[in-house]
This record gives structure tokens, C-alpha cells and sequence, in this order.
């Protein structure tokens, strides 16, 4: 580890040169390369420091020791610094292990209604009202896309982007299977419905990173449907775009002008095309599914709202909350932070085997 963390600072040190080199400046592409490695590198770097400032304190204090005088003064700093020690070098293992690349990024979150019928439509705008408390709590923006409602305020499906700093790390857990457990206000005997709903959370890739035959894609217009103003149902400014290569299709409808549409179907489509290369990937990777918590299949149960018991459950750390009210209001920290050190401690479990 020592050695990898030797390596990690001499090129800390190389990029902190080449980012105040004029000839680099001048030119713009390569410097925001080196500081965006400079800046991820940078906590590491830090924590080593800090790591082998406390050993010196220690090693120093250690001859101190010897000194009669000295002694008493001396033995106080080396078990302080010695104490320090293993707590530092836990935390510059958790800084090694390899960042995902997608963590800073937005996201595109999309809600299907599964089994249950009206039920699980309903549930999908619960879950969509979950998170967009959640994104209101972190100052995120969050922009709808697409959306089918029903006619009794749940939906088919829903479609949406979140703006903002780290929300795809934070977020990236939900994608799954979500089950909820409670007596619909329809059912007049009180008997408990089982439904579930899916939901795939996607990091928003640009232009840069996947590129896009033009020739490939075929783009229709349509007059949007549902709630939105007068200029529904007036002009055709509702936009699907379909990838021939991979038969996908998107849809966004919910901005006035053609234009927006199409650019945000745009970002939907590179983050599916971008989504399906990486699963390619992740099954070719067996350690992979070793290493995270859950493989973020759409079709895994991964949390269950028992709206009986007040209780929510995530399978994939068995952890369980009884905050239902307060979890649904956004309220969602406590169990996002469980999962994050879940994968950091499979991902360490992992890089020492």
C-alpha cells in the first residue's frame, strides 16, 4: 500500500508542476485534464502526508523518551501519535480504493409502475415524490422529462433529471426492484396489496463522451399529451427519438419548444446507449459483482416499505428503518450512507484478496 501511495504523491507532485507550466496553460484541453487528475488525487495525497507527519511526531517523540526531562512531555505525543496511526491508515485505504468515475455526475432517474396495477402507479408517484424531496433537501434541481400519469395521480412511468454535485453518488443505490406492502384506499376489507415498482438511475453522459451517429437516429414529433398549459395538444413540440442501431427509443414531451425536447431526449438517449456498453462491460468483469453492493439489475428486489409495520427494508444490507413518514418525506441519509460504506467495505474486501 506504502508504495502505491509513494507512486500517487510523486505524481501529485509532477501535475502540481505541470499545471503552472505556461506551455500546458496555453493549452486549455490538456490542463483541465491534469487538474482534473490533480484534484482527485489531491485527498489522498493530503491524508499520506498527515499519515507520515504523525509517524515522524511519533518516531521523534520516541528519542525524546530518553530524555529525563523531556520524558513525561514527550510520552504524551508519541501515545497520541500512536493512536493516530491505524486510524489514518484505515482512512487512506478507503481513499485508495478506485473512485467511480460517474459520482460527480447528474442523474436520469426513471420510475416504472410493475405488478399491481393502479396500486403500483401509485406507488411509483410516491417513490417520485420521495425523491424529489430528497433532491429539494441537497439543493438539487430536478428537471421532469417524461411522464405518463393516470387517472387517479399515480403513474405508468415517469421520467426525470437531477442537477446537481454529487448526485449520482448518492444516488446510485436506488436503481432496483422497490416492493411496498400496504392496504390500498380502494380495498374496503383492509387486506394488504403487495405491488412494486422499478428504478434505474442513470449517470447523464454529453456529447463528448458518447458520440452519436446522426445518420443512426430518426427523430418524430408529436402534440404532448397530459398536464402542461394551453400549449398542449396545440403544437407538436413532444419529440421521440429512436436509435436504430439498438432499437432504443425516448420520449421527452414535457418542455414548450421542440428544440428543449430534443435536447433532453438527446441526453436520455447517450445516458441509455452509455448504460447498456456498461453492462456489457460489468458482465465481462466477474470480481465486479463481487466488489458493490447489489448489481443495479432492474429486476433485483432491493427495498421493501411495509406500510403496517412503519418499517423499510433494504435487502442488500438487511438494514430496516422505521421512519416510514420521514423517509418518504426525503428523509433518506441514514440509509444512503449505510449502503455507501456497505460498497466501500466490499470494494476493500475485494482490492486485498
Amino acid at each position: 500500500m506504502f508504495d502505491k501511495l509513494e507512486a500517487v504523491e510523486e505524481r501529485y507532485e509532477e501535475l502540481t508542476k505541470l499545471i503552472s507550466d505556461p506551455e500546458v496553460i496555453s493549452d486549455q484541453s490538456t490542463w483541465q485534464q491534469y487538474m482534473k487528475e490533480h484534484s482527485s488525487i489531491e485527498d489522498v495525497v493530503l491524508k499520506f502526508r498527515e499519515y507520515k507527519k504523525t509517524k515522524q511526531t511519533m518516531d521523534e517523540a520516541k528519542e525524546m523518551m530518553e530524555d529525563k526531562e523531556l520524558k513525561e512531555l514527550a510520552e504524551a505525543e508519541y501515545y497520541e501519535a500512536k493512536d493516530n496511526l491505524p486510524k489514518l491508515e484505515e482512512e487512506l485505504k478507503l481513499l485508495l480504493i478506485p473512485k467511480d468515475p460517474n459520482d460527480d455526475k447528474d442523474v436520469i432517474c426513471e420510475i416504472r409502475a410493475g405488478a399491481g396495477g393502479e396500486e403500483a402507479a401509485l406507488f411509483a408517484g410516491t417513490l417520485f415524490r420521495m425523491y424529489t424531496m430528497y433532491a429539494e433537501k441537497n439543493h438539487w434541481k430536478l428537471e421532469i422529462l417524461n411522464e405518463n400519469e393516470t387517472g387517479l395521480g399515480g403513474y405508468k412511468e415517469i421520467s426525470f433529471m437531477i442537477t446537481g454535485k454529487g448526485a449520482y453518488s448518492r444516488l446510485k443505490f436506488e436503481s432496483g426492484a422497490h416492493r411496498v406492502q400496504r392496504v390500498p384506499d380502494t380495498e374496503s376489507s383492509g387486506r394488504i396489496h403487495t405491488s412494486a415498482a422499478t428504478v434505474a438511475v442513470l449517470p447523464v453522459m454529453d456529447d463528448v463522451e458518447i458520440e452519436l451517429n446522426p445518420a443512426d437516429i430518426k427523430m418524430e414529433v408529436f402534440r404532448s399529451s397530459g398536464a402542461g398549459g394551453q400549449h398542449i395538444n396545440k403544437t407538436s413540440s413532444a419529440v421521440r427519438l429512436i436509435h436504430e442501431p439498438t432499437g432504443i427509443v425516448v420520449e421527452c414531451q414535457t418542455e414548450r419548444s421542440q428544440f428543449q425536447n430534443r435536447d433532453n431526449a438527446m441526453r436520455m438517449l447517450r445516458t441509455k446507449i452509455y448504460d447498456i456498453e456498461k453492462e456489457k462491460h460489468d458482465s465481462q468483469i466477474a470480481n465486479e459483482r463481487k466488489t458493490q453492493v447489489g448489481t443495479g439489475d432492474r429486476s433485483e428486489k432491493i427495498r421493501t416499505y411495509n406500510y403496517p409495520q412503519g418499517r423499510i427494508t433494504d435487502h442488500r444490507i438487511g438494514m430496516s428503518i422505521y421512519q416510514m413518514e420521514n423517509f418518504l418525506n426525503g428523509d433518506m441519509d441514514e440509509m444512503i450512507d449505510n449502503l455507501i460504506a456497505a460498497d466501500r467495505a466490499e470494494k476493500l474486501k475485494g482490492e486485498e484478496e
